[in-house]
């Protein structure tokens, strides 16, 4: 298999490094972008000269086109784009601010567009390329209802994708779109919520965690194989269906949310 280019956000931990060092350690390299240059560089530096890592704040489009150029600069072009930066959020609906849901919305949706615009004509102008959007299992079903904000997000970004996608079929059909739903994983993602942590949720039969590395894997085989979109958790497709067949039997079978 030739090696590929890939560029990851929120690369300095969790699902984002893990994927680094998976991706790294078959050959592909990556360019890692994260706000934390410690820590970001400490990945780098675990993978080797395979690897590059570019400080950024992907909220800030200028950020994120200097990550493209940067990208292109070092290895001649780019072959993969995993939007897969995020924060979440401890808020109901009713208790949400305006600050809450603009920092939430620039995290998880507008630091994506901006990673869309700037990659895809660069794909479109080599007729070949895969852009991965990292989603989540709460974008579809509401399981988790105090992560409100994030969950609107990471619909809004489902929407993108999916838009994105139907854009580029008909006319480039070598450019792939994969949005990628992980759903309870193990990492310190939670103890970064605004708001506060509640600590990871509770699992429960069809809800158990994924590590970190197991997600980095299914995101992984996305980029050998390209698909629509998958859940990391094989068991949340069906569970997803099950919701959108009777939402409010579903609804009122699931005990109630954590206060």
């Amino acid at each position: 298999m030739d090696s590929r280019v890939v560029v990851i956000t929120g690369a300095s931990e969790g699902i984002g490094a893990a994927l680094a060092r998976q991706l790294g350690a078959r050959g592909d390299q990556v360019v890692l972008a994260a706000r934390r240059p410690r820590e970001l560089e400490a990945v780098a530096r675990e993978i080797g000269s395979r690897a590059v890592a570019v400080p950024t704040d992907v909220t800030r489009r200028a950020d994120v086109d200097r990550l493209r150029d940067r990208a292109i600069e070092a290895f001649g072009h780019v072959d993969v784009w995993v939007n897969n930066a995020g924060q979440g959020i401890t808020r109901p609906v009713l208790q949400l601010t305006d600050e809450d849901f603009d920092a939430i919305m620039a995290v998880n949706v507008k630091s994506s567009l901006y990673g869309m615009q700037a990659i895809v004509p660069h794909f479109v102008s080599r007729e070949r390329g895969h852009l991965i959007n990292v989603s989540s299992f709460l974008s579809r079903v509401p399981l988790a209802t105090i992560r409100s904000a994030y969950n609107a997000a990471k619909a809004a970004l489902n929407a993108l994708t999916a838009n994105l996608r139907m854009d580029l079929a008909a006319s480039h059909p070598g450019v792939h779109v994969t949005l990628v739903m992980p759903g309870v994983v193990t990492t310190d993602f939670h103890k970064r919520a605004i708001g506060g942590s509640l600590g990871p949720p509770p699992g429960r039969p069809g809800f158990e965690g994924q590590t970190a590395g197991e997600v980095a894997a299914a995101i992984a085989g996305v980029i050998d194989r390209p698909v629509a979109e998958i859940y990391t958790n094989p068991q949340h497709a069906a569970i997803a269906e099950r919701y959108f067949h009777d939402v409010a039997a579903f609804e009122r079978g699931m005990p109630p949310p954590p206060r």
